[in-house]
């Protein structure tokens, strides 16, 4: 579980539950036959994510998150997962949820889209959303 990093760029928050978090995220990706070599979150703030955004993707949007997948072979997963703070807290609020809850949310989107799941279409974003929910559920913390 070690192999699961935490940083942040440009922001401040309190991070809670990282120990949980990871054990958490790695239960997700066990349950499909994967396994983490390393994933490292960042969490930043909406400009520094929308550079990203512009310069990577081509996209001129906010965005809560972007998830590179580094992965070289087959089943371990390797990537780098970059969480807007703050839209990640607009978020909270425009849906009426909690912080932590919406935080852990994109998180594990992040790991959903790693494990092949998509969200291009209206069926695969009701998919994403199941499987978020079930994710969700999982948590003991």
């Amino acid at each position: 579980m070690n192999n699961i990093h935490f940083f942040k760029e440009d922001v401040r928050f309190r991070f809670l539950h990282q120990q949980a978090l990871r054990k958490w995220i790695t239960s997700t990706v066990d349950g499909k036959k994967n396994r983490i070599e390393e994933i490292n979150y960042i969490f930043c703030s909406d400009n520094y994510l929308l550079e990203l955004n512009k310069k990577f993707l081509n996209h001129h949007f906010y965005t809560d998150i972007i998830t590179f997948d580094n992965s070289s072979e087959g089943k371990k997963i390797s990537a780098d997962i970059f969480i807007s703070i703050e839209r990640v807290k607009a978020n909270a609020e425009k849906f009426n949820t909690a912080f932590n809850d919406e935080l852990h949310r994109v998180m594990i989107h992040g790991i959903l889209h790693l494990l092949g799941y998509k969200d291009k279409t209206k069926k695969d974003v009701g998919e994403m959303r199941r499987k978020e929910d079930e994710c969700l559920e999982k948590r003991n913390f």
